[in-house]
């Protein structure tokens, strides 16, 4: 196996033995073959679109097939080989759509991933994976033209990912997948693109991405309501209980409405905690609380945690044999043996809670404020502006995007810890749990850290920095503002691009740049975008500073 699609890839190069995510070199292989097959059916149903000719089941297909890639999401081989299986019948079925509108100038044959016939074994498909893999890529086309197809596709997992959270809320998500299927199909073997047709292709998949995040604001606060700035317990309460990690919105609003009377209570972990700020979460009683920290804390806090477990979408690890039993998986995540709930009838998962001894007391203690989406923010912004043309308020700094269990991401704490107290500190995504707890203070009654949310919550902190160069009328770029980006997966890199499509410049990205972006794709994007590679705390917020 090869895989550098994560920050943790290893001797940041790759991973080839074993995925420090835990993804076994088979489970590589049929992850492979699966995106494989995906660039076949994207060649046919590309075509097959330009003659306006669409198909709904190959269109969530491919937010599924790119979903299921992300790096913590699907470790099931079983569930791969169905996929795979579904992957061959869709191919023929696009294949038909493109026969039926081809004319006498289109090729009438292709070949490479368009001929893709699924195995009829576990073993013979895990080989024909093995051939589909980066290392024979590599030698045909190099590894800055990898590198390139490889940012354009891990920007489109990513993509995928927070398109498959809107199709599920019940948004529109076809003209997605409609350049998902550009994209892969430019990518696909046999077809060839230049370094140029590349960096286009990843600046409008940062295009596409920024209309999925508005998409998926859109359709979860027309769900929940706004979030509102929310204070969230830290700390448990005696009773039976139920922890819902993931990112999951959907997943947590339906197991809420079955708990409701059982006397069961539910807790948030990782990325779910931004859930407490939405109304129509944080109405239900027996939402009592988050407990631990950011994914990769996951195994000491479900072995700590008396209750059942339910992991929604991506983040999910190796689980221990303390919890295994309690431990359910839903959607598109999955690992062997864990039990896995289709739909979302989660009787089990209340019966385990039921069985299992929860909590023995109420522990009184510390509690954070969440909650500061772009309505929350842009409904103070007068006050905001008011503080930063009278000098209370010096510099913004947002500080979000992923944790990881690498070393090298305490300098974030540091980061934030230093930065002087006349600046206001954004964040997102789970990279925030290395400093969240911590008590910033106020500027004038505004909370010097406001949480925006999840990493799907991206779209809250880039309508915030639009507003406020419209009201300074300037430029995002002429603000005083630093944005201080750390990266794990998919998701990171599908929100990078749409930031260097939205024209973003300086941005610090770590704790390291991916083994991916070659060093002449690295200097490509320091010359247009001057992305910076993070150095020390110290000497980043001094230059932030100086800005």
């Amino acid at each position: 196996m090869f895989c550098y699609q994560c920050e943790q890839s290893s001797q940041r190069t790759g991973c080839t033995a074993v995925g420090v995510c835990g993804k076994n070199p088979e489970t590589a292989a049929l992850q492979d073959l699966l995106l494989h097959a995906l660039k076949g059916v994207s060649v046919f149903a590309h075509r097959a679109a330009k003659a306006g000719v669409r198909s709904e089941a190959l269109e969530r297909f491919a937010l599924d097939a790119l979903f299921t890639t992300v790096t913590n999401v699907n470790f099931d081989p079983v569930r791969l080989q169905g996929m795979l299986a579904e992957a061959g019948r869709h191919l023929e079925e696009a294949r038909r759509l493109y026969a039926g509108v081809r004319t006498a100038a289109d090729p009438a044959s292709f070949n490479g991933a368009t001929c893709f016939i699924p195995a009829a074994t576990l073993d013979d498909l895990i080989r024909q994976g093995e051939e589909t893999g980066l290392e024979g890529r590599q030698e045909a086309i190099g590894a800055d033209l990898l590198g390139l197809q490889e940012l354009l596709t891990y920007g489109l997992k990513g993509m995928a990912a927070y398109a498959w959270h809107v199709r599920d809320a019940g948004g529109d998500t076809g003209e997605t997948s409609l350049f998902i299927f550009e994209a892969l199909a430019a990518i696909a073997p046999g077809e060839t693109t230049t370094v140029d047709q590349l960096l286009g292709l990843c600046m409008r998949c940062g295009e596409a991405n920024f209309r999925v995040l508005e998409s998926l604001d859109g359709v979860h606060t027309k769900r929940f309501g706004h979030p509102v700035p929310t204070q969230v317990r830290l700390d448990p309460v005696a009773g039976p209980c139920i922890l819902v990690s993931g990112h999951n919105l959907e997943d947590l609003m339906a197991l809420l409405e079955q708990t409701k009377g059982t006397g069961i209570n539910v807790y948030t972990h990782g990325e779910m905690l931004p859930a407490h700020g939405y109304p129509e979460l944080h109405k239900h009683p027996h939402l009592v609380g988050h407990y631990g920290g950011a994914w990769q804390d996951q195994a000491r806090d479900f072995d700590r945690f008396p209750g059942a477990i339910l992991m929604t979408t991506n983040c999910i690890q190796l689980p221990k044999q303390s919890y295994f039993q309690r431990l359910f998986t839903c959607g598109l995540v999955a690992w062997p043996g864990v039990r896995h709930i289709d739909g979302r009838d989660f009787s089990a998962v209340i019966k385990t809670a039921q069985r299992a001894p929860g909590f023995p007391s109420d522990v009184e203690g510390k509690t954070l404020t969440l909650g500061f989406g772009h309505n929350a923010v842009l409904g103070v912004a007068g006050q905001i502006v008011d503080a930063v043309k009278s000098g209370a308020i010096r510099h913004f700094f947002l500080v979000g995007g992923c944790d990881g269990a690498k070393t090298g991401r305490n300098y974030y704490t540091e980061f934030t810890e230093q930065i002087p107290s006349d600046c206001v500190i954004l964040t997102l995504g789970c990279g925030k749990f290395r400093f969240n707890r911590n008590d910033f203070g106020t500027i004038g009654g505004i909370p010097r850290l406001l949480d925006c949310g999840q990493c799907n919550d991206a779209y809250s902190a880039i309508k915030i920095a639009a507003a406020l160069a419209e009201a300074f009328g300037c430029g995002i770029n002429e603000l005083p503002l630093s944005l201080n980006i750390s990266w794990y997966e998919q998701k990171a890199v599908a929100v990078l691009l749409t930031l260097l499509h939205l024209g973003v410049r300086n941005i610090r990205l770590g704790p390291t740049l991916p083994a991916f972006a070659t060093p002449a794709i690295v200097a490509a994007l320091q010359e247009k975008f001057n992305l910076l590679p993070i150095t020390t705390a110290e000497a980043d917020l001094i230059d932030c500073l100086k800005a």
